[in-house]
């Protein structure tokens, strides 16, 4: 009986450990300058700033946005500004191509469909936003960026000839 109990008192404890573990929030860093917002929005007020390599706490997600929390302060924030798991300072674009590619969190995904982080409704319920567009086209680099980007990854350019379809008219 004594060995039943203390059985049972050990996988008590280990559910209850295991859960806590499950509930435990992801931790994280910051891949770029970002402001954290009250709401997941972008014209929501701002309550503070990320500056690249922060560590933050991953509290929830939604759509296409992170609540976290830094040593500063709680707020939303954009997902492709945060990398989970440890922080790293060094300039790795590494990271940012895993979480564009969806490559970035267990490792295991190697394909998506759609578009990432956001529900069926809300890509229903989207609109052109200009605003947002300039934004992305600040992030365009210069075919010099893009040759030393490439250098430092030891990539190399592979040339492929078009295809064509024979039976097209």
């Amino acid at each position: 009986m004594h060995k039943q109990l203390l059985l049972l008192s050990l996988l008590s404890l280990i559910t209850v450990l295991a859960s806590q573990q499950a509930m435990a929030a992801d931790s994280g860093s910051a891949l770029k300058a970002d402001s954290l917002r009250v709401e997941p929005y972008n014209d929501a007020k701002t309550v503070g700033n990320l500056t690249r390599g922060d560590t933050v706490e991953i509290i929830t997600k939604k759509g296409a946005w992170l609540q976290v929390k830094t040593k500063k302060s709680t707020g939303w924030v954009r997902l492709l500004s945060v990398k989970r798991g440890a922080s790293s300072t060094a300039n790795n674009a590494k990271g940012v191509l895993d979480v564009v590619s969806g490559r970035a969190g267990t490792g295991q995904v190697v394909s998506t469909t759609g578009v990432r982080g956001l529900s069926a409704e809300e890509l229903k319920a989207a609109k052109f936003n200009e605003d947002e567009m300039v934004g992305l086209e600040s992030y365009t680099q210069s075919t010099v960026e893009a040759k030393k980007f490439a250098d430092a990854g030891k990539l190399q350019a592979t040339k492929f000839s078009y295809f064509t379809n024979k039976g097209a008219q």
